[in-house]
């Protein structure tokens, strides 16, 4: 009888009991959902799309509104406005990620550093995210998109030399909590450097809040893209970006509504959607706020 009891308790993972706690949350199982669409799409659409984001298809039906043929309707040079919102999911999605994974590289490092030294070192560390918190990222960014000229890769190194600061903390306060643990004491004991302690356990155990601080960086990274292009420092042209298409739509905003429209709803939709995960993950893996 206790070895059947003993068989039908199985023992899950800490993964399991979170995605069980995150699919309750059903304002973040859309999200997720709607990302997913949008991720498949971004990647697969433009193989089987007939156009190109810079193809002049529909000269004759410049400016037209949407239709059963253009979903999103036409711009002024003859361009299916569809095809453009779903390149642009491409570029923003994709600096989104790459400058959420740089900010990791940068903060998880000097989060784990300062927790677990301390001192002096956590001291310098904790001033130097003290004085980038209280800089305008916006700013800075346009007075370097200024001087570099814009692109991608200035976007993906403005964003990482600001967004690092929020993982570094939640990395910090994790491992602070983290280093008087038994399995780290026994650890020391046996002559670990503490290099390895950081890399064989700590930072695994940080594991959940370098994921949430990742998410929870990519709406900040794409609203920093969409500021950019739309002042015309980031992303140029031809290539689409939400941003900029909502610069050159505002011209014709009063005439030819659909133009900035389905960028800016497209673009409020993930950021919406990408915030809402972002909680609904924090939740999840917060063991004391788990729920059920």
């Amino acid at each position: 009888m206790h070895e059947k009891e003993g068989i039908k308790n199985k023992s899950y993972s800490f993964w399991y009991y979170g995605w069980k706690s995150f699919k309750k949350n059903k304002l973040a199982m859309i999200a997720l959902i709607f990302l997913t669409i949008l991720f498949l799409l971004a990647i697969f659409f433009p193989i089987f799309s007939p156009s190109h984001y810079d193809d002049q298809f529909y000269l004759e039906k410049a400016y037209s509104f949407p239709d059963d043929e253009n979903w999103f309707g036409v711009d002024a040079v003859g361009r299916d406005c569809f095809t453009r919102v779903i390149y642009g999911a491409r570029v923003s999605l994709g600096i989104g990620l790459t400058s959420a994974l740089a900010s990791v590289l940068i903060g998880v490092p000097l989060g784990a550093l300062a927790g677990y030294k301390g001192g002096k070192v956590d001291w310098f560390i904790m001033r130097i995210i003290e004085v980038m918190s209280v800089i305008p990222p916006v700013l800075v960014g346009i007075v370097i998109a200024t001087v570099t000229g814009g692109g991608i890769l200035n976007i993906v190194f403005i964003c990482a030399v600001f967004y690092w600061v929020g993982i570094a903390r939640l990395v910090r306060g994790q491992i602070m909590s983290l280093k008087n643990e038994e399995y780290v004491k026994a650890a020391i004991s046996f002559g670990a450097s503490s290099w390895f302690i950081l890399k064989k356990h700590l930072i695994p155990n940080t594991i959940s809040q370098i994921i949430v601080g990742l998410v929870l960086t990519l709406p900040s990274a794409i609203m920093m893209e969409a500021s950019l292009s739309f002042l015309g420092l980031g992303v140029q042209t031809p290539l689409p970006s939400w941003g900029q298409m909502i610069s050159n739509g505002l011209y014709y905003i009063f005439y030819y509504w659909h133009l900035p429209f389905f960028p800016a709803l497209m673009l409020s939709l993930t950021i919406l959607s990408v915030s809402l995960v972002a909680d609904g993950l924090r939740d999840a893996l917060d063991p004391h706020l788990r729920r059920g």
